[in-house]
């Protein structure tokens, strides 16, 4: 039960703000059944979805029965709320579904395999390695991007990876796709919620430094380990038809997002435009090449654990969540390493009064100081099963997190912590009809 305790850590204010809410010992039990969800899916690696899917069931259940909902109380009510969140939900859910099949056109675009020859020859090596993973995470899915490094780094060192250079990896991917609202789950939540590219951007400031950290020691414990052996691949040539797909696939997600928020943003809640676009790019591109269908059973399997996750946050009576700080922000990445950090940017979005770019960086980078804290550590332990070690992990990555803290501690003294005191989530500023008002 101790990794329970972290999260409980997060509401220190809930005793004050929750009189009107069932509560145990002072917390909203919906808190509760939330956190007790997370750690299960914490605990039960191989059950995830039953776990989630668990959660969500009870916490719906609670909530129709006992505490109701901003739309209404009973199963109406659940039903309104459901409502208003199914745009967001499908959003998600055609993006994690057209990613998946991104990524592997860029897999199979052999670029991964052509990289590594532009690498130098000594520990410097592993570190532009890593700086490719940061980079390749920006536009594409950081799991995709940790994948890609974990095969390039078992084809340079033979096999023997450091834990060290394994962690890493992971902490590069979620660096990478930080700043990056098509890089990350999280900064695509932030980013269909209306939150500005440009504002997401600033993580990468703290993402910046933190690669360098990581680069540098982790780089230094694989050379010492297992020195790079590279093979220059000539003959090797770039799927440019695969490069395209990618390439249209992103275009499209991107000037949709801008062009309904922007032009028309009172469209934004009324259809999963984005989601769409992408879907519709997929379609175009059939005869360029061939998608790789195959991947959707376990992509939609994946996609329902997390939005499971996303629908349990967006029930929480997050008025009750003491305000929204840089304090709070780093807490989140120290959570997001024990917890899942979907739900938690999911919670962070409904409360509003964040900057975003600070939570970015938090629960994106966060998630890399255990190799369970994020998608991209889970998957690339499958890949390396020596790593699915905690205390190995901590011992021998303990760079990632020295670089977490330096990296948010230079975004707080160089750029400000600067909240976004204007965003909330419609169903928060309504005054709910038939449950109490929580007190101040």
């Amino acid at each position: 039960m101790h990794r329970f305790l972290p999260l409980l850590a997060l509401f220190p204010a809930l005793a004050q703000a929750a009189d009107a809410l069932p509560t145990v010992g002072g917390i909203p039990v919906d808190f509760i059944l939330f956190a007790l969800t997370l750690l299960g899916v914490a605990l039960f690696h191989n059950a995830t979805l039953y776990v989630a899917l668990t959660g969500l069931v009870t916490i719906s259940l609670y909530k129709i029965l006992f505490t109701g909902f901003k739309t209404g109380v009973g199963l109406a009510g659940f039903v309104g709320h459901l409502g208003h969140e199914w745009v967001t939900l499908a959003n998600l859910f055609c993006l994690l579904t057209g990613f998946a099949l991104l990524a592997r056109h860029f897999e199979k675009s052999h670029v991964p395999v052509v990289l590594p020859k532009f690498l130098p020859n000594d520990w410097k090596g592993g570190f532009v390695l890593l700086v490719m993973v940061f980079v390749i995470s920006s536009f594409l899915d950081n799991i995709a991007a940790a994948l890609i490094g974990g095969a390039m780094a078992h084809q340079l060192f033979k096999g023997k990876v450091h834990i060290g250079f394994l962690a890493a990896i992971v902490a590069a991917s979620n660096a990478g796709g930080s700043g990056s609202v098509v890089g990350d789950t999280t900064t695509t939540m932030m980013w269909i919620d209306g939150i500005s590219p440009l504002v997401v951007l600033d993580a990468y400031v703290a993402a910046g430094v933190a690669l360098l950290i990581i680069g540098y020691f982790g780089a230094k414990q694989q050379h010492a380990y297992s020195p790079i052996i590279k093979n220059t691949h000539g003959h090797t040539h770039v799927d440019w038809g695969r490069i395209f797909i990618v390439g249209l696939m992103l275009v499209f997600a991107v000037v949709t997002n801008i062009t309904i928020n922007v032009k028309f943003p009172a469209l934004a809640d009324v259809f999963p435009f984005i989601g769409v676009a992408v879907w519709v790019a997929i379609i175009l591109t059939i005869p360029v090449r061939r998608h790789d269908w195959e991947l959707l059973p376990d992509t939609i399997k994946g996609s329902v654990f997390l939005l499971s996750l996303v629908t349990c946050a967006s029930m929480m009576p997050v008025e009750a969540l003491p305000p929204a700080s840089w304090q709070s922000a780093l807490t989140l990445g120290f959570v997001s390493a024990v917890f899942d950090n979907i739900p938690l940017t999911a919670l962070a979005l409904r409360q509003g009064g964040f900057d975003w770019g600070f939570l970015a960086y938090a629960v994106g980078f966060g998630g890399s100081m255990l190799w369970f804290g994020s998608s991209a550590g889970v998957a690339l332990s499958n890949m390396f099963p020596e790593a699915k070690s905690a205390a190995q992990w901590l011992r021998h990555g303990w760079h990632v997190v020295v670089a977490y803290v330096v990296g948010f501690a230079v975004l707080l003294f160089t750029l400000g912590w600067h909240p976004d005191e204007g965003h909330r989530k419609s169903a928060l500023v309504e005054a709910p009809a038939v449950v109490a008002p929580v007190a101040q």
